[in-house]
């Protein structure tokens, strides 16, 4: 059931949100490019899409994303949110950067209350060790998939409940879903 405002109701535990992770597609190593300006590889160019897709087919877009200001994250979310009808709001942000768990959760604490679902574009280790901080528990063993690998598309999908995104804490999460979309090579 939603109030007039069509959003969720909220529980003594609070709104229900979404905390969606994707880690930047596939980049290339271009001689001579810093770091922070190097483009999507081929595969990357792929995947991307694909991750868009697969956030559309499992009802999982968006009301708003964090996004890295490097190009690949940049890119990655470009081409993932053109596979949407209409492409939420995003935040290009230099601290999700190379950042760590600290950095990616202020970045997180700091969303307005309205948004509940919230997709974050990064990079690794961050964003691999973001998710294994925060989900207390998992689905069909996704916690164990992250620990494996969380390679380049990889999308992890955190749910909790909370009245902000200043209550989300360590081990409040359960990981319902991890996968690695990949496009399809031409031929």
């Amino acid at each position: 059931m939603t109030d007039t405002t069509g959003a969720p109701p909220r529980t003594a535990a609070g709104t229900p949100r979404r905390l969606v992770v994707l880690r930047h597609a596939k980049s290339a190593w271009p001689a001579g490019v810093p770091d922070h300006d190097r483009p999507l590889a081929p595969r990357g160019l792929r995947d991307a899409p694909a991750a868009g897709r697969a956030l559309a087919a499992a009802g999982r877009l968006p009301d708003l994303a964090l996004c890295s200001t490097a190009e690949r994250a940049r890119r990655t979310w470009e081409l993932a949110a053109a596979q949407w009808g209409t492409a939420p709001p995003v935040r290009h942000e230099r601290r999700l950067y190379a950042a760590e768990v600290p950095e990616l959760l202020e970045a997180v604490r700091a969303v307005p209350d309205e948004v509940a679902t919230l997709l974050l574009v990064g990079h690794n280790p961050g964003l691999e060790e973001l998710v294994l901080e925060l989900a207390g528990d998992d689905v069909d063993d996704a916690l164990d998939a992250v620990r494996t690998k969380f390679p380049t598309s990889a999308i992890a999908v955190l749910d909790w409940h909370g009245h902000s995104w200043k209550d989300l804490a360590p081990g409040t999460a359960l990981l319902t879903a991890m996968t690695v979309p990949r496009g399809k090579k031409h031929s």
